[in-house]
């Protein structure tokens, strides 16, 4: 048997895959070198390897190299060293024994992300620190209900995986119950489904995606991805082109922490824009902007919104260059809340969004801190850590400014739980600060905002849209209220 198998396929080109999301760490020309490990499964494992490494090649991001004999091949540190990241379709109570597991973990605690597809969260009960990787495992008192078809609701939209991603309707499998978290390892939940009773399941909300860090390495898990031997019906599940986008983003990110590949390269549409999709619904979101009427903004200390400067442009509202208008604010005030919006600026341009505005100064940047909008490569501001587009403009930095050229549209989110506040920009928390933290007032006092005694005060405010000069277009505003005892 040979041990390390490089799957070869049919490749799209690398310009047949949308690069809406934030260019990975090496380069968006660099292949994920990935190795699948299998050859050992109480489920199909002999078809769903090739079908995962076949899905993983067509989206023309990574080289897949397959191992039969994980023990073996994990043996070999130097030659684990080329990998980004693993991709485990694989269940056996039999460990690897020494060097493969100290060599599998090391390489994972070192920055090798970790993909754990459905039954491999079954596997080594009692091995304690792949337990604390996979996080959730089939255990004592683990089951599921009968195979069939149900939705997968996405729960958190910050992150990279799902930020842009299309929910799973009906999606065909097995639904993983009772999942046993191990070890009180910290994760996070990305989406959840619903276990009916009436098809075997708890009643409950299961959680489908999770991920979490293990070390420096990335995990990203699904119990999802069901197909038992000589039951061709259950291979749906992982034929679909839902759990195809899934796999894909997971383990784009898992190796590099960012995401590139979009729904349409397998034939999906991402959410319409200027619409709440059904788990923003559930999740208490309300739309800003309908993609047609300004009636949830009016001009800053103005009754009205601005009559030229501003207009709705093919589903966007608009910043139009040349034409004054001033800034723009809700109608509404917020205290805690989360805001998201898609922004794109023109070449050189600059605009911002700021937030616990009043109408005490001459603008809404003396009173409300901004999350910078701009084109970081071609204006001056680019060059500042303080100034680029994601920062708290002026006094905090991005951690990782990750942002889409000009003319591309970015995704930003803020969020206020007074006194914490962050700031997101296309999946990634850049921003993280508190406005009652003595730090932050003695940098407000560094900077020029020292001027204004108002800035960043108010427990309350509008949230504004800048008026900067450039043209600047916004979709996709959205606000969710958040619970406000102060």
């Amino acid at each position: 048997m040979r041990t390390l198998v490089p799957f070869l396929a049919c490749l799209l080109p690398m310009s047949a895959i949308a690069q809406d999301g934030a260019v990975p760490a090496k380069g968006a020309d660099h292949k994920i070198e990935v190795l699948l490990i299998t050859g050992a499964n109480n489920h199909d494992w002999e078809y769903t390897h090739e079908v995962h490494a076949r899905t993983l090649t067509s989206t023309g991001r990574f080289n897949v190299t397959v191992t039969l004999d994980p023990a073996a091949t994990l043996s070999d540190a130097d030659a684990l060293a080329k990998y980004d990241v693993f991709f485990l379709d694989y269940n056996s109570n039999h460990r690897w024994g020494e060097p493969a597991e100290k060599n599998f973990l090391s390489a994972v605690r070192n920055g090798t992300g970790v993909s754990v597809i459905h039954a491999a969260n079954n596997a080594f009960p009692g091995w304690v620190e792949y337990e604390k990787l996979v996080g959730h495992c089939w255990r004592r008192g683990t089951g599921h209900g009968r195979f069939h078809e149900f939705d997968v609701e996405i729960v958190d939209r910050k992150h990279p995986i799902t930020l842009g991603m299309p929910m799973l309707v009906a999606q065909p499998d097995e639904l993983y119950h009772r999942l046993v978290h191990m070890h009180g390892v910290k994760f996070r939940l990305l989406m959840q489904a619903m276990s009916a009773k009436d098809t075997g399941g708890t009643g409950n909300y299961e959680p489908m995606v999770m991920v979490k860090h293990y070390g420096k390495g990335r995990v990203f898990h699904t119990p999802l991805g069901h197909v038992w031997r000589n039951q061709e019906n259950t291979r749906r599940s992982v034929n679909t082109a839902q759990f195809k986008l899934l796999i894909s983003r997971g383990t784009e990110w898992a190796a590099t922490g960012r995401v590139t590949i979009q729904p349409a390269t397998f034939g999906l549409k991402p959410p319409a824009p200027n619409q709440l999709t059904m788990d923003e619904k559930k999740g208490g979101w309300e739309l800003l902007f309908d993609g047609k009427s300004t009636d949830h903004w009016r001009g800053y200390r103005q009754k009205s919104f601005p009559a030229t400067g501003w207009a709705v442009e093919d589903g966007s509202l608009v910043k139009v260059k040349g034409q004054p208008g001033g800034d723009i604010i809700t109608k509404q005030m917020y205290g805690n809340f989360e805001f998201q919006c898609e922004w794109k600026v023109e070449k050189g341009g600059n605009s911002g969004i700021m937030y616990l505005c009043t109408e005490q100064s001459r603008t809404p940047w003396m009173t409300g801190p901004e999350m910078q909008i701009l084109d970081n490569a071609r204006h001056p501001d680019g060059r500042n850590p303080k100034t680029r587009a994601g920062t708290l403009y002026g006094i905090f930095a991005c951690k990782d400014p990750i942002y889409h050229p000009a003319g591309e549209w970015n995704h930003a989110l803020i969020h206020v739980e007074y006194p914490k506040v962050e700031h997101w920009l296309n999946g990634t928390k850049v921003v993280e600060y508190n406005l009652d933290d003595e730090g932050f007032r003695k940098l407000v006092a560094k900077s020029k905002f020292a001027r204004w005694p108002e800035f960043a005060t108010a427990k309350k405010g509008h949230i504004a849209l800048q008026d900067h000069g450039n043209l600047v277009a916004f979709r996709n505003i959205k606000i969710r209220p958040l619970a406000d005892d102060r």
